[in-house]
């Protein structure tokens, strides 16, 4: 009787011993709980403020920026591929893909062959369309067309050149044949007109020399 009562008094207090473990572990885990919480707010980085700054120099100007086409009046465009004939290797080289235009001055009513390159907007190829010039076929190719520049300023100084243009097909090289042919045909006009003058000037100034001439002598 006796060991039994014993033996039950023992496991009563493990159960009790059990009891207190368990509520502690749990009290342990939410303290840890708590405190990984707060670890995790501190390291969070707080919210930034909406800082504004006010810009040192206020640009109130806009740039203005010249192409020396502003007086002329665009008379074609097309997209096209430009080739330039090196002599030295005798071979031909791209020079450029993008728009090829003609511009005509409004004053002096002058036409101007003008293509840039794409995104660069760099020129390569600036010239006047002048009565000597001749578009000719470009062997094997319906879509092309070549000629000669006497002075072709692309490169900022007056170069003589041989360039190639190509088109996507043959419709757009007919088109750009036919401006050429009619800006070339008053381009010749125009230029016949300006040589005239040119002529009536240096007339006028040997008549001013006589005179003057003829005063000393007197």
């Amino acid at each position: 009787m006796f060991g039994g009562g014993a033996k039950k008094e023992k496991k009563d207090t493990e159960e009790d011993r059990g009891d207190n473990s368990g509520s502690a572990k749990a009290q342990r885990e939410a303290a840890a709980a708590a405190a990984a919480s707060k670890g995790e707010e501190e390291d969070q980085a707080p919210e930034s403020e909406d800082i504004h700054f006010e810009p040192v120099i206020h640009l109130t100007e806009k740039v203005e920026v010249k192409t020396n086409e502003e007086s002329e009046e665009q008379l074609f465009k097309m997209r096209a591929k430009l080739f330039k004939f090196v002599r030295e290797s005798s071979e031909w080289k791209e020079r450029g893909t993008g728009d090829i235009r003609l511009l005509k001055h409004r004053e002096n009513g002058k036409t101007r062959l003008v293509m840039r390159r794409d995104k660069t907007l760099k020129v390569c190829a600036n010239h006047y369309i002048v009565p000597e010039m001749k578009l000719s076929p470009n062997v094997g190719s319906d879509r092309s067309w070549v000629w000669n520049a006497a002075a072709d300023v692309s490169e900022g100084e007056p170069e003589a050149v041989t360039l190639a243009i190509r088109f996507a097909n043959s419709d757009n090289a007919n088109q750009f044949k036919d401006a050429f042919i009619k800006a070339q045909k008053e381009n010749e006009a125009h230029f016949a007109a300006a040589e005239g003058s040119k002529e009536e000037v240096k007339e006028e100034t040997k008549e001013e020399a006589k005179e003057v001439t003829k005063e000393a002598s007197a």
